[in-house]
């Protein structure tokens, strides 16, 4: 995998703010629900699972256009840490039942035990596909990808496949 979750943020996320939020300011800011989550995955390295992966995620009460603004921590079970502030672009289907979200975000990546990923510069970018109980809880799978955009010549990536339950604060 490579920066193909990034791009895809970027055109769908801008797409999306040019036909629907221009006419009030592109990027204005505005309120947005915010969001406490946990996750747990497996996490891939050249192309073969390596360990588990505890990721928890502030999704913070605003938006600038569509553009929802988190900070992350991920810790694995061989001591690497990777901590990161971004972006998240969520949209709702299925009758508002189901979301799709796409987030990109750098951070800093603490090297464990596990691989050496070049740079302590860590891309994470990703897809998430859920579904909206009633409550505001969501439950979804996420898949994403993390990498050094190359600014290393050393970047072998790193992948992660999780289960996300996001919870509604207030």
């Amino acid at each position: 995998m490579d920066g193909t979750f990034a791009l895809l943020f970027a055109i769908v996320g801008l797409t999306d703010m040019g036909l629907n939020y221009c006419d009030t300011g592109c990027l204005a800011r505005a309120p947005e629900q915010e969001r406490f989550s946990i996750a747990a995955g497996r996490v891939q390295f050249q192309e073969e699972f390596i360990g588990e992966e505890i990721y928890a995620r502030y999704e913070m009460d605003h938006r600038f256009g569509p553009f929802q603004n988190a900070i992350g921590l991920s810790v694995t079970d061989t001591g690497d840490a990777w901590l990161g502030f971004g972006q998240m672009w969520t949209k709702d289907f299925a009758d508002g039942r189901a979301y799709v979200q796409l987030h990109a975000m750098p951070g800093i990546y603490i090297q464990g035990d596990g691989p050496d990923l070049g740079f302590p510069i860590e891309f994470r970018s990703g897809v998430e596909v859920g579904y909206n109980f009633r409550s505001g809880v969501r439950l979804g799978v996420s898949y994403d990808h993390r990498s050094n955009a190359d600014i290393r010549a050393v970047n072998p990536g790193l992948e992660t496949l999780q289960v996300r339950v996001s919870i509604p604060l207030k």
